[in-house]
């Protein structure tokens, strides 16, 4: 098959590979769409210890496709089957599984390989987070299912009521999304960004109530309070950036008694300073969610398919695999949400 490697930082290829034999309660899946995904910019730039553990070594892991061969054993699937598969699933008994706590699993291992023709989703992805599409959603649409994912993860912890005033710094995909669904919460949203294409799917996608260019109000902390009851600050403050600076500058657009919710991931070794006075006498609630649970998954599937998150708001455009490269360039360059890319397309 056809498909891109990863090999290092700012090092893939589009070449031929064969496609692994299949063990026990595997599936193939032949790739229809898949997307790309900041995280996978993020690779591309600088490496990934998590994500890539060995080169050279598949690569993307948001897809959607159609079963196209079964490994032994499988009963739950059929060749044909159109499905979404998320990129992994949880051990079930280790320290943290036992307690629920499913993201934090001790061996949760990361499917990667989406930018290819076929992928194989190994035997606990196909038990425990594989999903048949229903029949009128597309295979665009449906790969959106792992990111949408973690965004409803983090939404659900968060705790997001009717009324609340929620502030979110970083309007890339995931901050269009965490936008998005505090919106169907019932809170008032208030999106602050600074790319334009980003500014006005924060109107179009996520309906935000207030839309911050940051170009031109680089004060946060400011313009933030400028639109709460009484200019107290955010009932919620979400950052969907990854960097410690937004990270000490969102504690401060929060209101005593509030929550800051770090949902963006800072590079390794990354340390930040906060108010332990404010912190401590106004009552703030600091928390971060990291990745997703198979309930959250399937919560995903449900808001994809219901429309209630049009998801497709959000694809910049359409390439096939051999362009993926450009594709990343793009997201670099400031001029991409989210591409979706077609294995089959020539």
């Amino acid at each position: 098959m056809k498909a891109v490697l990863y090999y290092g930082p700012q090092n893939i290829k589009y070449e031929e590979t064969m496609i692994k034999p299949l063990a026990e309660g595997e599936i193939l899946v032949k790739v229809e769409s898949a997307l790309t995904c900041g995280t996978d910019v993020k690779t591309y730039r600088r490496g990934h210890p998590v994500l890539i553990k060995s080169v050279p070594s598949g690569f993307g892991h948001e897809f959607a496709g159609t079963v196209a061969k079964l490994g032994k054993g499988v009963t739950r699937f059929k060749i044909g089957d159109r499905v979404v598969a998320a990129n992994s699933a949880p051990c079930g008994h280790c320290f943290f599984c036992k307690r629920e706590e499913y993201n934090l699993c001790e061996n949760l291992d990361l499917l990667n390989g989406a930018y290819a023709e076929y992928i194989v989703v190994p035997q606990r992805i196909v038990e425990k987070n594989t999903l048949i599409l229903p029949d009128n959603l597309s295979f665009d649409k449906a790969a959106f299912c792992e990111p949408l994912a973690n965004v409803v993860h983090g939404v659900e912890r968060t705790g997001i009521k009717p009324g609340n005033t929620v502030g979110i710094i970083g309007i890339g995909p995931i901050g269009l999304m965490f936008a998005r669904l505090a919106k169907l919460k019932g809170a008032r949203v208030i999106a602050a960004g600074r790319n334009p294409i980003k500014l006005k799917l924060a109107e179009e996608f996520a309906k935000a109530d207030e839309i911050i260019d940051l170009k031109k109000y680089p004060n946060p902390e400011k313009i933030f309070k400028s639109f709460t009851e009484e200019g107290k600050g955010l009932d919620i403050a979400v950052e969907c950036v990854g960097l410690p600076e937004i990270w000490e500058r969102i504690f401060e657009c929060v209101r005593p008694g509030g929550t800051v919710h770090f949902f963006g991931g800072c590079k390794s070794g990354s340390t930040v300073t906060f108010d332990t006075t404010k912190l401590h006498y106004s009552d703030i609630k600091l928390m971060s969610v990291f990745h997703h649970t198979p309930k959250y998954f399937r919560m995903a599937l449900d808001l994809i398919a219901s429309g209630d998150v049009e998801v497709e708001k959000l694809i910049t455009g359409t390439l096939p695999l051999n362009q993926l490269e450009y594709a990343l360039q793009q997201h670099i360059e400031g001029k991409a949400v989210k591409f979706l890319i077609k294995p089959q397309f020539v």
